[in-house]
């Protein structure tokens, strides 16, 4: 009788050891397939003037825009009841706003996880160019990229993204 206990004993710890051995492994690959990037989170460019841009953007294209430019509403793939936002912003060329690039335009990207993203790229010896700043509607921080151009990295949240254009009176453009 002790055989059979010590026998089935030993058989579920063998199978309890490899299942966490797996659970490490698959968990060590899954850190290793982190979301980055999600999709475009904003579209930022210099411009002579941007108060006629956004005018003939809204005369041209329908853009429905506001003193900020024009705020892209659209449905996320992972769950269609939920809207996601992108922003679309024409800049004054004197801008320093995308400093210390000398670039023309700057993309900010939607992501999952800024913090878990920041300090992977910190490791990756990517270059960060500010601190976390947060806002109700999400965590922002910038980074370079190798040729030089500023890139903002954006956690969304979208709920209170949402709420403040509601809040600001601004339509988005569907």
């Amino acid at each position: 009788m002790k055989k059979i206990i010590l026998t089935a004993l030993a058989i579920v710890i063998s199978f309890g050891l490899g299942f966490a051995f797996n659970h490490l492994l698959v968990s060590k690959a899954a850190g290793d397939k982190m979301k980055r990037a999600t999709g475009i989170g904003g579209i930022f460019f210099k411009c002579k003037d941007p108060g006629k841009m956004r005018e003939w953007y809204k005369v041209h294209l329908g853009l429905s825009t506001n003193n900020y430019g024009s705020v892209f509403e659209w449905k996320q793939a992972a769950d269609a009841t939920k809207k996601g936002f992108t922003q679309w912003s024409p800049f004054k060329e004197t801008t320093k706003y995308f400093a210390p690039s000398t670039k023309e335009f700057m993309i900010n990207y939607r992501v999952a996880d800024l913090t878990a993203l920041v300090a992977q790229l910190q490791t990756e010896g990517v270059t960060i160019t500010d601190t976390f700043e947060t806002a109700s509607y999400g965590k922002f921080v910038h980074i370079m990229d190798i040729e030089g151009n500023k890139i903002e990295l954006w956690e969304p949240n979208d709920i209170e993204y949402e709420k403040m254009g509601v809040q600001m009176g601004m339509e988005t453009t569907k």
